[in-house]
């Protein structure tokens, strides 16, 4: 009982809030799905390392790996953050565990804490801009990036998974709504009064 009650309320924080794109940025600011998020730590030794969920540990420091719904960001030399759909925590999580028999590791469920909000449309990255001090372009934070970096005066770990103009803003939920609020004002400062 406690268990489902837990998983509901870190559902979806935000509520159904959604920003739909207006006709001149075409950006638009929504809560992320529900879903399993976990903060790994490990030290991988000289050698294979192992892949979790499909996708290999081994990448460069702030690159970020997909495998259909699964997710995994690599923040610093032994830090990862891995994601994935939330009826497969359980599945996810033993997955990981598996993976990793042998090595000394530490996986812990953040997905009550973390809230993920996708910032999407052609104007995405100047939406971002607004509150973000890092070079957003293709050449600086290219399709497949992620790190940790501060928004306005949250601390968030931005992912960027695909070609498209989409981003993902992961916050703590303490910060969720601050960090919507933000992320929709700097839509109407990149739209200007015209459009609304």
């Amino acid at each position: 009982m406690l268990e489902t009650r837990y998983r509901a309320a870190r559902a979806l924080p935000l509520g159904a809030q959604s920003r739909p794109a207006a006709t001149g940025s075409g950006v638009s600011v929504r809560p992320a799905g529900a879903e399993a998020r976990f903060s790994l730590r490990v030290r991988l030794a000289d050698g294979a390392a192992p892949k979790l969920a499909g996708l290999a540990l081994e990448t460069p420091i702030n690159t970020l790996g997909t495998d259909g719904e699964t997710w995994l960001a690599r923040l610093g030399p032994d830090e990862w953050l891995v994601g994935g759909p939330e009826a497969d925590a359980d599945l996810l999580q033993g997955r990981i565990h598996e993976a990793l028999a042998g090595l000394s590791h530490s996986l812990v469920d953040v997905s009550h804490r973390n809230v993920g909000i996708d910032v999407s449309g052609r104007q995405a990255a100047a939406v971002l801009n607004a509150g973000c001090p890092l070079d957003l372009s293709e050449t600086g934070f290219p399709p497949g990036s992620a790190t940790r970096t501060l928004l306005g005066k949250a601390e968030i770990v931005l992912l960027r998974p695909t070609n498209a103009p989409l981003y993902r803003v992961e916050c703590w939920r303490s910060f969720s709504i601050y960090v919507h609020g933000f992320l929709n004002e700097a839509v109407f400062g990149v739209e200007g009064p015209a459009a609304h």
